[in-house]
């Protein structure tokens, strides 16, 4: 018995909207990642991209647990000599709060090609809105 891989045409992508109010980040962004890359899917392959879409909403009402809020650091470096910023995780949310719900996904997405494919497919907006009504996305409990 040969086993069935699906191909590239054979692959159907769903839209999904995770809520991420009252959720912690880190449930949440496993989650939306297990999506992402398709896990969720009977046909899963560890080589193929047969993730579907996710939009995530309310990303500035997602919840840290513990003390993160004021321990945890966002680190960026620019290049230079002594060009290294670090930011609190409530600077961060202050400022920009989507970009703390894409760290946390991307971090738990494959560093490969097909990773930066993955995250392509994956949507912050920090309100209730979201501008993808058209695909009739399927609503999921991010708790």
């Amino acid at each position: 018995m040969k086993t069935a891989f699906p191909s590239k045409s054979e692959i159907t992508r769903s839209w999904f909207v995770l809520d991420a109010s009252e959720a912690a980040l880190g449930r949440l962004a496993s989650k939306a990642a297990k999506i992402l890359m398709g896990k969720h899917k009977p046909t899963y392959v560890s080589f193929l991209d047969s993730g579907d879409h996710v939009i995530v909403i309310n990303a500035d009402k997602a919840i840290l647990t513990g003390n993160k809020e004021q321990q945890k650091m966002y680190r960026r470096h620019s290049g230079y000599p002594g060009g290294l910023t670090e930011i609190r995780a409530d600077k961060m949310r202050a400022t920009r709060p989507i970009k703390m719900v894409e760290e946390a996904i991307k971090g738990m997405l494959p560093k490969t090609k097909m990773g930066k494919q993955m995250y392509r497919k994956l949507k912050v907006y920090a309100g209730d809105k979201h501008p993808h009504e058209a695909q009739q996305p399927t609503a999921l409990a991010a708790k």
